[in-house]
C-alpha cells in the first residue's frame, strides 16, 4: 500500500467518526433506513455464507490477525524503532478500515430507535408493578419448574447437548416472528466460541462477532442458561445492539419455545433479573419473594453464581470496564448495567401480554 493511500485512510478516520456522531442523531433514519433496510440484507447473508460453517470462522480470523500482529511486531521490531511515527501510521490505517468495517456491518444499531418506542411498551414502572409482575412470574417459573422435576427441591436436568440446543432456539418456524415480523430469523449461524474458556475468564456469556456476524456462545456456562444466552447473541445478530434489548428478545425466543427445557430457562431467566431489581428497591420485598421461590431454582442461581465465582482473576475487572467503556462509547450510557433494564422491558411486555 502506497503512502498516499495510508495517509487517506488515516485522514478519513475522523471524519468517520464525526459522521456517525452526527448520523447518531437522527435514531428514526437509522431505524428505517439501516436497521430495517439495508442491515437485514447483510445480515441474512452473512448468516447464510457461513452459519453452514461448523465452528467460528470469525474465532479463527482472530486468532490468525493475532498471530500476523505478533509476527509483525517481532519482523518489523527495528522498523518500529526507527520509524515510530510511520509505525503508528500503520496502526490507525488498521483502526480507520476496522472502524469503517464494524459500524457498516452491525455498529450502526447501537445508535437506533430504542425497542420501547418501536414496540410501543413503557419504559418506566413503579416498585408495586416490579413487586406483581416478579410474583407472577416466581409462580410460573416454579410451575414449570414442577413440570420438568416432580420435585420442588431438585434442579432440572438438561439431557441434550449444545449443538442441539442452537437447532432448537434456531428453528425458523419460530412463533414470535408471528407477533413481530421483525424478528424473523432464517440460516442460523450460532456457534460454541473456540475461546469459550478465555470468554468464561473474562466474565462472558458470549458475543457476536460484528465482522463475520456469528453468534458466539460460551461453551462452559450452565446448562440452564445455555439457551436464553445462545438467544441473547441471536437477537444481536438481528440488529439489537442494545444489551437490555438482546435480553428482551432473547427472553422473548426462550420463553415462546415448545421445548419446556427451554421455556424454563427462559423464566428462571427473567426472574433472576427481576428479583435482583427488587432487592434494590426493597429488600423486604425481595426476602417475601425469594421465599417463595422453588429450592431447584434456587439451586440454579447457586450453581450459575459459583461457576462464575471459581473463575474469578485479577484481570476480568479490567475486561469488565474495558466493555463497560466500550458500551457507553456506543450509545449505551449505563454500561454493563444496562443489562438489568430488561426488568422494565419485561414488566411492560407482560401488562400488554399477561403470562
Amino acid at each position: 500500500m502506497n503512502y498516499r493511500l495510508k495517509n487517506a485512510i488515516v485522514l478519513a478516520l475522523p471524519v468517520q467518526i464525526i459522521l456517525i456522531s452526527w448520523i447518531s442523531n437522527y435514531p428514526s433514519f437509522i431505524e428505517e433506513y439501516y436497521s430495517r433496510g439495508i442491515y437485514p440484507v447483510i445480515a441474512e447473508s452473512m448468516r447464510w455464507l457461513y452459519g453452514w460453517i461448523p465452528f467460528s470462522l470469525g474465532d479463527i480470523l482472530y486468532t490468525l490477525l493475532g498471530l500476523l500482529a505478533i509476527r509483525y511486531l517481532f519482523t518489523k521490531w527495528i522498523y518500529i524503532r526507527t520509524k515510530p511515527v510511520a509505525f503508528i501510521r500503520n496502526l490507525l490505517v488498521v483502526f480507520s478500515v476496522a472502524y469503517l468495517t464494524f459500524h457498516l456491518l452491525w455498529g450502526l444499531n447501537y445508535y437506533r430507535e430504542p425497542l420501547a418506542k418501536t414496540l410501543g411498551l413503557q419504559a418506566s414502572y413503579s416498585v408495586e408493578e416490579l413487586l406483581e409482575f416478579t410474583t407472577r412470574l416466581t409462580e410460573e417459573a416454579n410451575r414449570q419448574h414442577l413440570v420438568l422435576t416432580g420435585n420442588d427441591s431438585v434442579q432440572v436436568s438438561f439431557s441434550f447437548s449444545r449443538r442441539e440446543i442452537f437447532k432448537k432456539v434456531g428453528a425458523e418456524d419460530h412463533p414470535v416472528s408471528d407477533e413481530f415480523p421483525e424478528l424473523e430469523y432464517t440460516n442460523p449461524s450460532i456457534k460454541g466460541s473456540l475461546y469459550s474458556l478465555a470468554l468464561t475468564y473474562m466474565g462472558y456469556g458470549g458475543y457476536l462477532n460484528p465482522f463475520t456476524l456469528e453468534s458466539q456462545v460460551n461453551r462452559k456456562i450452565p446448562m440452564f442458561r445455555f439457551p436464553v444466552v445462545s438467544c441473547h447473541e441471536m437477537a444481536h445478530q438481528l440488529g439489537y445492539a442494545a444489551e437490555n434489548e438482546a435480553n428482551f428478545i432473547g427472553y422473548l425466543r426462550a420463553v415462546n419455545q415448545n421445548d419446556p427445557h427451554i421455556k424454563y430457562a427462559a423464566l428462571s431467566y427473567a426472574l433472576g433479573y427481576c428479583l435482583a431489581d427488587l432487592r434494590f428497591q426493597d429488600e423486604d420485598k425481595f426476602q417475601e419473594v425469594y421465599g417463595k421461590v422453588n429450592q431447584g431454582i434456587k439451586l440454579d442461581y447457586e450453581e450459575l453464581s459459583d461457576f462464575w465465582i471459581s473463575y474469578e482473576n485479577p484481570l476480568e475487572p479490567v475486561f469488565k470496564e474495558v466493555y463497560n467503556s466500550f458500551l457507553k462509547a456506543n450509545n449505551q450510557v449505563e454500561g454493563i448495567r444496562s443489562y438489568n433494564q430488561v426488568v422494565a422491558l419485561l414488566v411492560a411486555y407482560h401488562k400488554q401480554s399477561p403470562l
